[in-house]
Formats: C-alpha cells, sequence, structure tokens
C-alpha cells in the first residue's frame, strides 16, 4: 500500500500555491482524484478557468466576507469565515475519509489556522490520522510547530 505523505509549502514570497496547483496538475494527468479547497480565497484567476477543463480536479472556494484582508473583517464576518472555512475542511475530510480523493490540498490552510479562521483541532486530527494513502498538501507562510 502507498504510504501518502503530507506536504507543507511555506515561505514569504510567492509561489506556494502555483507549486501545490502544478503537482494537482501531475497527479490528475496520472488518473489521481484531486480536491483543492482554497482558503481566504475568492478571488477570480486564470489557473481556476484550465483547472475546471480537467475533470480529476475538484475546487472548493472561501466566500466573500465584504473584507480584502482578514485584518478588515468584523468579528462577524470573521465568524462567518470560520464557519464557512470548516464547512469547507468538513466536506474535503469526509471525501477523504470516503476514499473519493486521493490528492487534498488545502491551499492556505497554514494561514486560516494561524488566523484561527478553521477548526484548528478539526485540523490537526485529521493531519494526525489521515487515510495512510492520502497524500495532502497545506500552504501558507509560518506553519505552527504542531
Amino acid at each position: 500500500m502507498k504510504k501518502g505523505l503530507i506536504h507543507i509549502y511555506c515561505g514569504d514570497g510567492k509561489g506556494k500555491t502555483t507549486a501545490a496547483l502544478g503537482l494537482a496538475i501531475r497527479a490528475a494527468g496520472r488518473g489521481f482524484r484531486v480536491f483543492i479547497i482554497q482558503f481566504l480565497k475568492d478571488q477570480k484567476t486564470g489557473e481556476l478557468v484550465s483547472l475546471a477543463k480537467i475533470p480529476e480536479i475538484k475546487i472548493m472556494r472561501g466566500e466573500n466576507f465584504q473584507a480584502a484582508f482578514s485584518w478588515q473583517m468584523t468579528e462577524e464576518q470573521k465568524q462567518q469565515c470560520r464557519l464557512h472555512h470548516d464547512k469547507m475542511l468538513k466536506q474535503g475530510i469526509a471525501a477523504a475519509r470516503n476514499g473519493e480523493v486521493d490528492l487534498l490540498i488545502l491551499d492556505e490552510a497554514i494561514a486560516a489556522y494561524n488566523l484561527k479562521l478553521v477548526d484548528s483541532k478539526l485540523l490537526l486530527e485529521f493531519l494526525n490520522t489521515k487515510p495512510e494513502a492520502l497524500e495532502v498538501v497545506l500552504t501558507g507562510r509560518d506553519p505552527a510547530p504542531e
């Protein structure tokens, strides 16, 4: 049985999401099922148009909470954002546990974790108990030691 890894793509510059999307395309090209969840992102981007044409790739994205950045959100908007992020994470976990996905990309999960905009206990518990063959990618700046 293949052992899936947990990848962390981090750093101060650009390229983290690009690297994760490159892995998604490579995996889809080999017939693997890819699920990309983008936290803290709702802008339309060019790569999404291309990825939408690949049947092996499913994408779920954040919603606009009337603020460009998390520090501009009201407490109510942060709560709405966290609820939405938790819902997306739960859907990703369910797909992984049901064997519906081979590669799960949690784009900007590290930022959402650091900003307390996703259930940290749920995320850590999942990473510690993920299906053995599942490959997981987390992107973002300043990953916590855990």
